[in-house]
């Protein structure tokens, strides 16, 4: 009798014994299938993050549609592309209308250039009014530091007029300007070789009036710019034609007509060239 309950107690102590003795695969297996809440922080931390390891998409840089001739006019990489459109630029900012210029296109939903002045870049308010017209989307080109002629200037002096205000311009909105416009539109051979080494685009002009005497009338300048006629300077015959680049200025009556240029050019069928279409040195 004494040998059968041995024997039993045996089996009974076996048998507990095979309940708690789980084999590791088993194990791991459970491990496997525990949701993140259920796994320790320990193993949290071994377990690579899946954003980690996933590639981010790289952004798609918009291809050029235009290009910038020799005789300054706008023209089509390629077929299929409207030629009937002009460009608008401005010049000598930010004096004392940049900003409501700016915001007068951004209400119609037109692009420019702004081309900055380095002696208009000195003060906090006039760098606040340059990134406030960038920060609009507008593209801020180089017009030089002092607007001087530089053909009456030496080598190096031309070199710190054009890179002063590319350094100004960066200092300000982060990146360095890809347009130059020569003050008086007058550039010289090292003038040309500076632009190329900062990546810029040379950029003169195919007519503007608001500079002429005649023209500082808000309606005499809109009806010039609209038409592409000046009688007052000698220009009695239309400048206007697909790929013009309109040349105006920081001035009150520019300011003024700006909002009725746009819109006369529109009823002509113009379209405003959006400048960043516009292929720029890599």
């Amino acid at each position: 009798m004494k040998k059968v309950i041995t024997i039993l107690m045996l089996i009974l102590v076996l048998a507990a014994c095979g309940e708690s003795a789980q084999p590791v695969s088993e194990k791991q297996s459970e491990n496997e299938n525990q949701t993140p809440e259920q796994t320790s922080g320990e193993e949290r931390e071994q377990q690579p993050n899946q954003q980690d390891t996933e590639s981010k998409p790289t952004e798609k840089k918009e291809e050029p549609k235009y290009k910038v001739s020799d005789d300054a006019t706008i023209v089509p990489l390629k077929e299929g592309i409207n030629e009937k459109v002009v460009l608008l630029t401005i010049d000598d900012v930010p004096d004392k209308y940049a900003v409501e210029m700016a915001k007068t296109l951004k209400k119609l939903n037109v692009q420019a250039i702004f081309f900055a002045n380095g002696h208009f870049l000195e003060t906090p308010e006039q760098k606040k009014q340059l990134k406030e017209i960038h920060e609009m989307g507008f593209i801020i080109g180089n017009h030089t530091y002092s607007h001087a002629n530089l053909t009456t200037l030496s080598e190096k002096e031309q070199t710190e007029e054009i890179v002063k205000v590319s350094d100004q311009i960066e200092e300000i909105i982060g990146e360095r300007p890809k347009f130059f416009r020569a003050p008086h539109g007058m550039n010289t051979d090292h003038s040309k070789q500076v632009a190329k080494e900062e990546n810029m685009v040379l950029m003169n002009w195919t007519y503007g009036y608001d500079y002429f005497e005649p023209y500082m009338n808000v309606e005499k300048l809109t009806n010039a710019m609209i038409t592409g006629e000046g009688p007052e300077v000698d220009i009695d015959y239309s400048l206007l034609k697909p790929g013009a680049n309109l040349l105006m200025h920081d001035r009150e009556w520019t300011n003024k007509a700006l909002a009725d240029i746009v819109n006369g050019l529109r009823d002509k069928g113009y379209e405003m060239v959006d400048p960043h279409q516009i292929k720029t040195i890599d």
